[in-house]
């Protein structure tokens, strides 16, 4: 049995979603049955959700800034 929802998200990003989606022959609604089915397989999210620690948030404030270290494949 199948039962329609309303959600509200951002237009932007409801957009670009569903043109990625689109790219992986994938719908919208298709997508988001596989993140219910993830809730329920895991009892929660699927992914984590944190608040970035200090090191991590230096680290992208430097990267938006073209700021710090930088290395590239040959440097591994």
């Amino acid at each position: 049995m199948k039962t329609q929802t309303t959600v509200r998200v951002e237009e932007n990003s409801y957009k670009e979603a569903k043109d990625i989606l689109k790219t992986l022959g994938m719908s919208y609604s298709q997508a988001i049955n596989i993140f219910n089915n993830m809730i329920v397989l895991k009892h929660g999210i699927p992914f984590d959700i944190k608040i970035p620690n200090k090191t991590t948030l230096e680290a992208i404030s430097q990267s938006k800034n073209m700021e710090g270290d930088f290395i590239g494949i040959s440097d591994l």
